[in-house]
């Protein structure tokens, strides 16, 4: 099997996966884009070494790899933003129903807002440990694997994150209701 072929089998169906991840870590599309073609590059560059059971890990890894890469070269070490104002206006969109009142789908939106947020603003560590396993659907051991730490920290990172996210989501709901 020629490189070509191999990258379009291995790499190619989960370029979508890819640039999902590159955008969480980016914080907006256009530089999801950027950080995704490169690691297409790097992909192709080294498809020889990459084994077709665990290619959407081995892609993911690049991915998240390439991603840090670029954000140490484009943006200042302490500021990670996004600005992707269709994602927010995608999510609402995707979680509302057809039959959906107006009222209904703004809270809908409004939700799915507050939720990227609390995602956002969790820290990197457990931020990319949410996404992969929440959004992207790996199992531990893949996680393991793109990130280069234990199934241990995998689990400990997971279950902090959520639980961060759940106080972030429940004090930005208290506030909600005390400004009611």
């Amino acid at each position: 099997m020629d490189e070509r072929q191999l990258f379009s089998e291995a790499v190619l169906p989960h370029v979508d996966d890819a640039l999902s991840l590159a955008r969480w870590l980016t914080g907006n599309a256009v530089d999801a884009e950027d950080v995704v073609q490169e690691a297409c590059m790097r992909a192709f560059a080294a498809i020889a070494s990459v084994q077709n059971t665990s290619a959407r890990a081995w892609l993911l890894a690049i991915v998240r790899n390439t991603a840090f890469t670029w954000i140490a070269k484009n943006r200042p070490k302490t500021v990670v933003t996004t600005d992707d104002t269709a994602l927010f206006e995608q999510a609402g969109i995707e979680m509302a129903e057809p039959q959906a009142s107006p009222e209904a789908m703004l809270i809908q939106k409004s939700d799915a807002e507050q939720l990227h947020l609390a995602i956002a603003a969790l820290p990197l560590a457990y931020r990319e440990v949410l996404v992969l396993r929440e959004i992207e659907g790996l199992n531990y051991q893949e996680i393991s694997k793109v990130l280069s730490i234990p199934i241990g920290t995998v689990m400990s990172r997971l279950a902090r994150a959520r639980s961060s996210l759940i106080q972030r989501i429940g004090m930005a709901a208290k506030g909600k209701a005390g400004a009611a």
